[in-house]
């Protein structure tokens, strides 16, 4: 079963990814904020991350770069999800090293799919 860390400071957007992600059979640990999510990914080693772009205590840009500056945490996908979808918001992050950009709103069956693809499911 494939871990997902799913980092966002609104609660609603993190249930919402969460059940939708269970169900299609991927283990979830949640994050509220930047600091938080690096921790956890340290600590849980997680397949995947999917981080929101605006959060509390470091963004999500903020936490890719880390993750991708740390030989340790460096090979771990890392999907963007956020309603700024501005070209150049959308290329800070996948030039930040993201595997992929969603801008919110989105479905959940587009959530799901992309993810498999990144995790090549």
């Amino acid at each position: 079963m494939k871990r997902i860390l799913v980092a966002d400071d609104e609660p609603h957007i993190r249930r919402l990814v969460s059940f939708t992600l269970k169900r299609y059979g991927y283990e979830v640990l949640e994050a509220c904020d930047g600091g938080q999510a690096c921790e956890m990914v340290r600590a849980e080693v997680p397949d995947m991350v999917l981080l929101d772009v605006m959060m509390p205590v470091m963004t999500g840009y903020e936490v890719l770069s880390t993750l991708k500056s740390d030989p340790a945490t460096a090979g771990i996908p890392v999907m963007m999800l956020s309603a700024k979808s501005q070209q150049t918001e959308v290329q800070a992050g996948l030039s930040g090293g993201a595997a992929e950009y969603i801008c919110k709103p989105f479905t959940p069956k587009d959530l799901v799919q992309r993810v498999g693809d990144v995790l090549g499911a």
